[in-house]
């Protein structure tokens, strides 16, 4: 099966480049329409999404339900037309309705079934689930169970249950010199509906993968044959020297130190990875593309403040700013207040379904570009010295992603203000010319005082206390590097804490899971200021 440690890119992590607000519920809700709408053999007229758990108690506060529109209109993920969905889609004829389903404990928190009707009158139900980070999974195809992620190319076909159909098809891929990887056939009674998914080692191109999908779609039993693609994923180098990789924090540890005494740094293992994946040239332009969305989403709403689509936040950063020769000195200091001050604006420029980079999440994107951004203006850091530190914060995320959860709706804010607290603590020891232990130190120390945070978002919006928490992430991630950088080391290794913060997350109740059904969300100042606004007016 795909290895994730070997196929998650640096800019899964360090994104998707999204339109916020909520990576899990924006980002990855329109990439589970954008792969649905892909089964279908002509475009979509009419479409019915069943909202389950945590989607269905907070998807208009996110925009769930103009982002999964806009995935069934083939918008991109940082398409600003996502916010004008619903006038888009009625322009295209498309027709839409959101239906709130049950809370069901074995569904995953963030799942949507898609009922489709296509021009040519066929229908597809799909259901995809949103994992964290952009992330997604198909999990069911008209009833059938199933289980795509796209981390490798992928074939669908829709045929009939009939002896010889199965052997027809991998022999039209054995014509095409296509080697299949895993093959499952998924089917609803003996001599019905079935479904084959080709997981393949590579695709032939242009017109040959046309040819090819032409002819298993020439089969009489076949119905659809069309090639899924899930944004977000890639595949695992062919050629080339990975160099180390690593799946844990040990691992990662274990490649700094290497086996010739030269230590490298934790961003140099995890740029060299990268390059090994996607490719030199390629990895420098998406770092770049990273880099240059940082600097508008951290300085932007400083320049122009503007109010949040809920109105319950817009011009807390530049009040901050503002304020800082008066407070910097005695309190925090002019570096954190300045990071601070980013890292709220991104959260600003988010809630208003501007442009971000989801860092690791969306809800959490403001505390890895506020604290990297302004720590290297006051050291005076050139671009290189800005990648390699968010190659190193990469690195760590990778490491919760894999091993725990960047996921509000699985873990609470501790998985995403959290994880994403630790990425910086990560970077600035790094900036600071600290050792790849100490840097993993400092991630742990930040996890362990986060430990057990609730995401309980006021009204369903990824507003308050959201973007107050991103504060104290950098508050957490500048402490917890000059801990760690004065010789101060964790007791529990990163590892550990992942481990600990996955199951604290598990044991957190459904309400403190990014549901808006307690905590701060349910304070009786919270529920009048909900009732109050546009955005939670739409909740009643």
């Amino acid at each position: 099966m795909p290895q994730p440690h070997l196929t998650t890119s640096t800019f899964e992590i360090l994104g998707p480049i999204m339109v916020g607000p909520s990576s899990s519920h924006t980002a990855g809700a329109l990439r589970c329409a954008q792969v649905a709408a892909s089964l279908m053999e002509a475009p979509v007229v009419r479409v019915r999404f069943m909202l389950h758990n945590s989607f269905a108690h907070t998807y208009r506060g996110h925009g769930t339900d103009r982002a999964l529109v806009a995935g069934i209109l083939g918008l991109a993920t940082d398409d600003e037309r996502i916010r004008d969905a619903f006038e888009l889609a009625r322009e295209r004829g498309l027709s839409f309705e959101f239906v709130p389903g049950a809370d069901d404990e074995h569904m995953h928190p963030n799942t949507v079934d898609i009922e489709m009707e296509d021009a040519c009158g066929s229908v597809c139900s799909v259901r995809g689930e949103s994992l964290g980070g952009g992330r997604v999974r198909l999990s069911r195809v008209s009833g059938v169970e199933v289980d795509i992620t796209g981390e490798y190319d992928t074939i669908f076909v829709a045929h009939r249950d009939t002896p010889g159909v199965l052997a027809a098809l991998t022999v039209r891929l054995s014509e095409h010199n296509v080697n299949i990887a895993f093959m499952r056939t998924y089917r609803t009674e003996r001599g019905g509906a079935a479904y084959t998914v080709f997981e393949l080692d590579e695709l032939p191109q242009g017109e040959r993968l046309e040819g090819l999908l032409g002819e298993l779609r020439a089969n009489e039993n076949v119905r659809v044959a069309t090639l899924i693609r899930v944004p977000g994923t890639v595949r695992a180098p062919e050629t080339g020297n990975p160099g180390c990789t690593f799946a844990n924090a040990a691992e990662l540890l274990a490649c700094c130190e290497g086996n010739d005494g030269a230590q490298q740094t934790i961003g140099g293992i995890m740029r060299r990875r990268e390059e090994a994946l996607i490719g030199i040239d390629e990895a420098r332009a998406a770092m770049s593309r990273v880099i240059k969305v940082m600097h508008a989403e951290t300085a932007e709403p400083l320049e122009r403040p503007r109010r949040s689509l809920g109105g319950l936040i817009g011009g807390e950063a530049k009040r901050v700013q503002d304020a800082a020769g008066t407070f910097a000195p005695a309190l925090m200091g002019a570096v954190q207040t300045e990071a601070v001050a980013r890292a709220m604006a991104v959260l600003e420029r988010s809630a208003s379904m501007g442009v971000i980079v989801a860092a690791p999440t969306a809800g959490s994107a403001g505390v890895v570009p506020g604290c990297v951004l302004a720590t290297a203006k006051a050291l005076g850091l050139d671009a290189d010295a800005i990648q390699d530190a968010l190659y190193a914060a990469a690195a760590v995320g990778l490491i919760l992603t894999l091993n725990a959860s960047v996921a509000g709706a699985e873990g609470g804010c501790q998985a995403e203000v959290g994880s994403a607290a630790a990425m910086a603590a990560c970077a600035l020891v790094q900036m600071q010319g600290g050792t790849p232990r100490q840097a993993l130190d400092a991630a742990s120390l930040t996890l362990g005082n986060l430990l057990g945070l609730v995401c309980d978002p006021v009204g369903g919006l990824v507003e308050v206390p959201c973007q107050n928490r991103n504060a104290i992430g950098v508050a957490a991630a500048f402490s917890s590097a000059q801990l760690a950088l004065s010789g101060i080391e964790a007791l529990v290794p990163l590892d550990e804490m992942a481990t600990v913060m996955r199951d604290v997350g598990r044991a957190l109740p459904a309400t403190l899971r990014e549901t808006a059904r307690g905590g701060i969300a349910q304070a009786p100042s919270a529920r009048a200021a909900c009732a109050s606004c546009g955005g939670c007016a739409a909740h009643r």
